[in-house]
C-alpha cells in the first residue's frame, strides 16, 4: 500500500470512529431502537445500489420516505446522513482499492471537498438554493449534450487518464472545493464530478473513488450533529446502513465490468448526468420563490 493511499484510509477511519462511538453511546443513553425493519433495509439496499452506479440516493430515499409517510419530515435530513454515514466508508474503501487513480490527485480533491464543506458552507447557505439548482441543472444538461455528441462520434472522445497535472489538476481541485460547499446546500456531487473529470480528460470511472472518498469524509462529519441532537429515526437509519452496505457491495462488480467497456461506460455517465440535470431543474421549478433562499 502506498503512503498516499494509507493517508486516504486513515482520513476515512478518523472521521468514521467518532460516528460509531457517538451512535453507540447515544443509543445506550436514550435506549433508541436499533432493530431495522425489512422495508428500511430494502430502501437502503436499492438506493445504495443506484448510488454506487453514480445516480445518487438522497433524493430517492426522501421520495420513498414521503410516499410511505415515515419518518416524519423533520427527521428525514438526519436519518439520511446518519443512515449513510457508516456505509459510505465501504464505498470509499472499495473504490479507492479497485480503481487506482493518481493518489496525489485523490488526496488533494479529498482535502478540497472537506475544506469546501467546512469553509464554504457559510457562503453557500446564504445563496438562493433555487438559483444554484437552475445553474447546476443547466450546466449538467449542457455537459450531457457534449457527452452524447462524443458517444455518437460527432466530437472527439474524452480521455482515459487516471490522473491530472498542470492547470487541469488545479481546476479539478478548485472545483471540488465548490462541490464540497454545494453538498451543504443539498446539491449532490456525483454527476458534477463525473462531468468535470471527464471533460478534463480522465476516464469516466476515475470519478468514482474521488466522489466516494469525498463523501466518506463529508457525510460522517455532517451526521455528528444529528447524533448529538437525536433528530433522526434510529431504527430507520440502521436499516439504511445495513441495506446500504449490501447494495453497495452488490453494485461494485457491475461498475468494474463497465469500466472495461469505455463506450458503454460513457453512455452510463451520460444517462446519470442527464437524470441529475432533469431532477435538478425540476426541483428548481417546484421550489417556491419565497423559500428558495
Amino acid at each position: 500500500m502506498s503512503l498516499e493511499l494509507a493517508i486516504v484510509y486513515a482520513s476515512l477511519v478518523a472521521v468514521e470512529i467518532p460516528v460509531v462511538v457517538c451512535w453507540v453511546i447515544a443509543t445506550r443513553r436514550h435506549r433508541w431502537p436499533v432493530r431495522p425493519g425489512l422495508g428500511d433495509m430494502l430502501i437502503g439496499g436499492v438506493t445504495s445500489f443506484l448510488d454506487t452506479l453514480g445516480i445518487g440516493n438522497y433524493a430517492q430515499i426522501t421520495a420513498l420516505f414521503k410516499l410511505r409517510g415515515h419518518p416524519p419530515d423533520e427527521l428525514i435530513p438526519g436519518t439520511l446522513n446518519v443512515g449513510n454515514a457508516v456505509g459510505i466508508i465501504v464505498s470509499a474503501v472499495l473504490f479507492t482499492t479497485i480503481v487506482r487513480v493518481d493518489p496525489v490527485l485523490l488526496i488533494a480533491m479529498l482535502a478540497s471537498a472537506a475544506a469546501g464543506a467546512w469553509i464554504g458552507a457559510g457562503l453557500v447557505s446564504k445563496m438562493p438554493t433555487r438559483r444554484i439548482q437552475w445553474f447546476m441543472g443547466a450546466a449538467l444538461l449542457i455537459a450531457a449534450g457534449f457527452f452524447t455528441m462524443t458517444n455518437l462520434g460527432i466530437i472527439p472522445p474524452t480521455g482515459t487518464a487516471m490522473g491530472l497535472d498542470g492547470w487541469r489538476f488545479v481546476v479539478a481541485v478548485a472545483a471540488n472545493f465548490v462541490l464540497g460547499a454545494l453538498m451543504c446546500a443539498g446539491i449532490g456531487n456525483y454527476a458534477p464530478s463525473m462531468a468535470l473529470l471527464s471533460v478534463l480528460g480522465m476516464h469516466p470511472i476515475a470519478a468514482y473513488p474521488i466522489m466516494m472518498a469525498s463523501d466518506g469524509v463529508l457525510i460522517p462529519v455532517a451526521s455528528l450533529g444529528f447524533l448529538r441532537s437525536g433528530l433522526f429515526a434510529p431504527a430507520v437509519a440502521m436499516g439504511l446502513t445495513v441495506g446500504g452496505i449490501i447494495g453497495t457491495v452488490a453494485a461494485v462488480p457491475l461498475v468494474s465490468v463497465l469500466a472495461d467497456h469505455l463506450t458503454v461506460m460513457r453512455w452510463v455517465v451520460t444517462g446519470v448526468i442527464t437524470y441529475a440535470a432533469i431532477a435538478m431543474l425540476r426541483s428548481a421549478m417546484a421550489a417556491p420563490v419565497a423559500a428558495s433562499a
